[in-house]
Parts: structure tokens; C-alpha cells; sequence
């Protein structure tokens, strides 16, 4: 017995062997030599620069301008030059004892963009500072999750048109007065009363080729999410008041904005959004949530309905709630599900797992985490640097509320939109793919 038993582990040690010596061998240099070369063709590439280049001429005549311009070589941990831009706090409207002002950032284009056009962006929340967008989405320099510090942004808008980037509504970062804003169309009021301040500081801007373009929703208070899409809203005031701005509205870009019923865009498409990453979850819950979603009416429910041209009119109601029917917040079982088996969930972005990466504005994900303080635009140089109020504590999302008695807007798939997308030229509405807080099948 023994004897078997020996020959059968010498047999097998023989085959781990035979398999070793097989195997590849790849010492530690030869990896980081082909990784120094993968490296090289990368950057030639996409000639990834070391600076911004320099941004095509642009002055303003108006001695007021003046006061608003920021030193491209003066911003903190910044250690190339990002070119001449402006910024600081003008007011919503022209009343001498106007105390409600708007924080904004405008840069000129780069070489390549074109003078003839001006991108107005702006973050949602609402209450979420559009700082975040210029930082670590599509501004000149950018400093993103687990960057140890800023770079250039070879993507930037800038490459383009001039951008303007605005803090809004009232209530939002560095802006200032006393929010008393009831619904979308006060917010876009107030928006285009701060833009004919800043054309009149800014008046070579006149006459431009207006796009409004930002993204929402991006803060989570509960699972009500507030039908914010500000672009359409402002759009549909610009139309309906067209001696209001002088500038050519061309049309809008929206990327993940609340546009229906949240019963619409979050529970309908929660359960199938699970099975595409079911893996990540045990086949029991999904059992449940199989149950929950055909009792529910939203099993088959885009197969049925979601059909071009429509076959059935309007998509119908799959229960009573515009929300969602008692015993069928499927998102929120989900969503509690998720923060079970990994703490770390990011509604935004789900792949997101433990350790989360740093972010210099304290809110990588779903939850905020300061992980160093203060947060970059809290910082007083970075304050002076760019005219911002010194006596106010910035964060990215507002701890008060921007809309102090609820926004009472109606969603405005129902509402704004519709016209808006004819009267425009163009209008581009996107989703991610890996945002679970609105879903792009929704």
C-alpha cells in the first residue's frame, strides 16, 4: 500500500514538474522594460502634453474684467501654467442691493478651439458644485481620484470653445444670498439673470454661439430623486424670452439627468441591471427580486412597451406610484443588498470596491470621506487664487437645501424637453453604463 502510494506522488510531482518547466518565464525586469515601452508608444500616441498650450488671445474692455482675472501660474499644487481665465461671484440680476451672487470660472479656448462659440456647464445635485466638473471632468488641468497631483487635461473642453463654469443655484460652493428657489424655472431665471451680469463685464462673449451642457444627479439624499435637468429649463427660458440673452442658444448636452418618473428611470430597469452583474450577488436575492419585480409589473415591462415607433401610446403607470407602489422599491433592496456585501458601493460608478481611492473633494463616491481637510477649494490660497470669499467653508455638495421647500418642477420628459429638443439644433442626452442611481435603460 505504501509502495502505490509512493509512486503515485513521485507520478504526480514528475507532472508538476514537466508542467513548470513548461510555464513561461518572465523575470521582474523583462515585465518592466515592456511595460517602459508600452509606456513610450502610449504617450507618443496620444502626444500627451506636459502644458497646456497656450490659449488663443482674448481681452476683455471693460476695466471690470480685470478684477476677475486669475494668474495661470498662481494656482496652489499646480506646477505648470494653465493660461489667462476669470472668475469670482457676480450678482443674479442687476439690483443695486442684490445680494444673491453666482461663483463662476471662464477659460478662453486653446489654439485649435474656435472664438465663435461658449460651453456653459454646470454640476447637479442639486447643490453640486460645477468646480467638480471643471476639476475632474473636462477643464484645462485635472486633479481626479488618486492623483497624487494635477496634470493637464488632454480631453479638456477647452481644446474646443471657451467654457464657462457655474456654481448654481444659490446655496451651491462659493455662491452666496439666501436660496428661495421653488422650482426649475425660478433656477433658470435666476441662471440667465446671473448670465447678462456676466455679459455685461464679459461683453466681447456677446453674440456667441451659446451650448448649454452639464450632468445630474449626482447627490444621494434618499431614493427620491429630484427631476434636475437645469440645461432644458434654462433652454426652454431662452426660448420662450429670446431678447433675454444675446447669444445664439445652439443647443444642449445632458449626461445622466433625472428626466421622468422614478419609477420609471430606478425601478423598472433595477432588476435587469442586477442580472447583467448577477455574479455579484447570491441567487437567492435574485430569486426574490425575479418575485418582487413580475408582481410588481416590471418584469417584460421594456420588452412590452419600449418600442419605436411606440406600439401602445404612452408607457403606462406599472402600478399606482409614480415612485413606487408599497412593497415594490426594488432599487432599495438592491442598494441596501450591495452596501451588505461591499461597504464601498458607489451608486455612481459600481465597481468601486475597498480601498477607495483618495479624491482631493473629499467625495469619491456615494458618501462623502475627507480624507484630507480642508478639500482643495476650501483651502485659503486656493480661495485667493481664484476670487473666491474667503469666509465661506466649501464643499462639493451643499449641506443646506438649494430648494428650501422642495422642487415642485414636474419631470421634464413631460414638460420642457420636448420643445426644446425641437427648437434646438442639437441635443445629446447620455447615461453611463455603470451608474446605478439612474439607470441608462431607465
Amino acid at each position: 500500500m505504501l509502495s502505490r502510494i509512493w509512486t503515485a506522488l513521485s507520478l504526480l510531482l514528475v507532472a508538476i514538474t514537466l508542467q513548470t518547466a513548461d510555464a513561461r518565464q518572465l523575470r521582474e525586469q523583462d515585465i518592466r522594460a515592456r511595460q517602459v515601452e508600452a509606456a513610450k508608444r502610449w504617450h507618443t500616441t496620444h502626444s500627451f502634453p506636459a502644458k497646456r498650450a497656450a490659449p488663443k488671445n482674448i481681452t476683455f474692455s471693460n476695466p471690470k474684467a480685470s478684477q476677475f482675472y486669475v494668474d495661470g501660474r498662481s494656482i496652489p499644487e499646480v506646477d505648470f501654467d494653465i493660461g489667462p481665465s476669470w472668475s469670482g461671484l457676480l450678482p443674479i440680476s442687476g439690483n443695486a442691493n442684490e445680494t444673491r451672487k453666482l461663483f463662476f470660472w471662464f477659460f478662453p479656448p486653446g489654439p485649435q478651439g474656435s472664438l465663435d462659440d461658449l460651453i456653459f456647464w454646470t454640476n447637479g445635485g442639486p447643490g453640486c458644485s460645477s468646480l467638480e466638473g471643471l476639476l475632474q471632468e473636462n477643464g484645462p488641468f485635472s486633479w481626479s481620484w488618486g492623483q497624487a497631483k494635477p496634470t493637464v487635461n488632454e480631453f479638456s473642453w477647452t481644446n474646443l470653445s471657451s467654457v464657462l463654469w457655474v456654481e448654481q443655484p444659490v446655496g451651491t460652493g462659493y455662491s452666496q444670498g439666501t436660496p428661495n428657489i421653488k422650482n426649475e424655472d425660478d433656477l433658470a431665471a435666476q441662471l440667465v439673470g446671473f448670465m447678462q451680469q456676466f455679459l455685461e463685464v464679459f461683453s466681447e462673449l456677446k453674440k456667441k454661439n451659446l451650448y448649454l451642457t452639464g450632468e445630474s444627479v449626482r447627490l444621494l439624499n434618499s431614493t427620491d430623486v429630484l427631476h434636475l435637468t437645469p440645461q432644458g429649463n434654462i433652454a426652454n427660458y431662452i426660448y420662450q424670452h429670446p431678447k433675454a440673452l444675446d447669444l445664439k442658444l445652439q443647443g444642449t448636452w445632458i449626461a445622466d439627468p433625472s428626466l421622468s418618473w422614478d419609477v420609471v428611470q430606478e425601478q423598472i430597469p433595477a432588476v435587469d441591471f442586477v442580472h447583467r452583474y448577477e455574479h455579484s450577488c447570491s441567487q437567492t436575492f435574485l430569486a426574490q427580486l425575479d418575485a418582487l419585480s413580475k408582481k410588481c409589473n416590471y418584469a417584460g415591462y421594456i420588452n412590452k412597451y419600449v418600442t419605436y415607433p411606440p406600439k401602445n401610446g404612452l408607457l403606462p403607470l406599472p402600478g399606482k406610484s409614480t415612485s413606487a407602489d408599497r412593497g415594490c422599491d426594488v432599487w432599495d433592496l438592491i442598494f441596501n443588498e450591495a452596501l451588505r456585501i461591499n461597504p464601498a458601493f458607489n451608486v455612481y460608478r459600481i465597481f468601486d470596491t475597498y480601498p477607495i481611492l483618495w479624491d482631493v473633494l473629499g467625495f469619491p463616491g456615494s458618501f462623502e470621506q475627507i480624507q484630507l481637510a480642508p478639500v482643495y477649494f476650501d483651502r485659503a490660497d486656493v480661495k485667493k487664487a481664484i476670487h473666491a470669499p474667503s469666509n465661506v467653508t466649501w464643499s462639493e455638495c451643499s449641506a443646506g437645501d438649494v430648494f428650501p421647500r422642495g422642487d415642485a418642477s414636474l419631470p421634464p420628459a413631460l414638460t420642457v424637453l420636448p420643445s426644446v429638443i425641437e427648437k434646438n439644433n442639437r441635443t445629446v442626452i447620455i447615461h453611463g453604463l455603470a451608474d446605478f442611481i439612474l439607470i441608462a435603460e431607465g
